[in-house]
């Protein structure tokens, strides 16, 4: 909250909407799976917009940013990623505006509030403002995200009150088409209009440095070829990083000996660093053992477009799992041991 702060005016902007989103209760008609879109006037991104409280426990506007926002909304409605886990919290990329008791605020929220002379009582009625980072530490809004997150919650109003006198209007023409509030610029306003879009293709991680086709001829030759399988993952422990002005989830890296349950290598990394740096970590370990194992499981899309190249150069055998039984157990063992 320091270079793109927002000023008091821009907090009071977004205060005094959320309390209007907030008292006109739409989470009483509408549910989770009621999904629509607003474009933001600066970036052109699209949030994908939730609203949580039909269940009576989690009252809050969810605002996944972009088309990597919208896949993990889905994996989570598929329970691909569970919700109710913490985990899942690692994954998520959006912005939150929720209603919490007062216990759950930080004094950064409390100071602003009293700055803005507001009063709030009882349980669920302090509003809380947040911005999910994959692998990042839930944190404060930069001005640019408070005057975006102003903007959802008011065209979410509109939406949450036509929903409510037309319960098909989110209903999509066609497959894979979401309802998005488009900004047109009119000289220094903004109107809003209606349209059916498809998502964006989703953008790939870049995949970190070339490959070294010198050094993977060395490790062919200087490294034997065994029959072993091994399990690769990562995941994001519960422990927090606070270096920078960001604390984060450090992204660790497990491989696993399919047969043996022994862990072979572990790596932790910066959730940002994390794939241009584990190829460069993958080699050094076999550097370092000198055998090559005949197969590699792995779960994660991820995981497997990375591993790609270089699997296929020095010939093992890369599968793509949906479950990984003996990396699984030792990481739900790891996960107690925070606990």
């Amino acid at each position: 909250m320091r270079k793109s702060s927002p000023s008091m005016q821009e907090w009071k902007n977004l205060y005094h909407t959320a309390m209007e989103f907030k008292k006109i209760e739409s989470w009483k008609w509408m549910l989770d799976s009621d999904i629509f879109g607003v474009q933001n006037p600066v970036s052109g991104e699209i949030g994908y917009c939730c609203i949580l409280g039909n269940l009576g426990e989690v009252f809050a506007l969810v605002v996944y940013l972009g088309t990597e926002g919208l896949e993990g909304y889905l994996k989570m409605q598929s329970e691909e990623i569970a919700s109710g886990k913490t985990e899942g919290l690692y994954f998520l990329k959006c912005l939150m505006a929720s209603f919490e008791d007062r216990k759950f605020l930080e004094r950064t929220d409390l100071e602003i509030i009293k700055k803005l002379g507001l009063k709030f009582r009882g349980k669920n009625a302090w509003p809380l403002f947040r911005s999910y980072q994959p692998g990042y530490y839930p944190w404060y809004l930069t001005r640019e995200e408070v005057t975006y997150l102003t903007l959802v919650l008011q065209q979410t109003i509109e939406i949450a009150l036509r929903f409510k006198k037309d319960k098909k209007m989110l209903t999509p023409p066609e497959k894979n088409r979401y309802l998005v509030r488009v900004p047109v610029r009119k000289g220094k306003a903004l109107e809003w209009k209606d349209e059916w879009l498809k998502p964006s293709p989703l953008k790939k991680a870049e995949e970190g440095r070339p490959i070294d086709e010198l050094r993977l001829k060395r490790i062919k030759k200087n490294a034997s070829f065994k029959n072993r399988v091994w399990e690769v993952d990562f995941f994001y422990p519960p422990m927090v990083v606070k270096e920078g002005e960001r604390p984060f989830y450090p992204c660790l890296f497990l491989w696993i000996d399919h047969h043996t349950g022994l862990i072979l290598n572990h790596y932790m990394a910066r959730p940002s660093e994390y794939t241009s740096e584990f190829p460069e970590q993958f080699l050094s370990f076999i550097e370092n053992i000198k055998f090559i194992p005949k197969v590699i499981l792995v779960k994660k899309e991820e995981i497997f477009r990375i591993l790609t190249p270089i699997s296929s150069r020095l010939k093992i055998k890369l599968k793509l799992v949906k479950k990984l039984e003996v990396l699984e157990e030792v990481q739900t063992a790891m996960l107690e041991s925070f606990t």
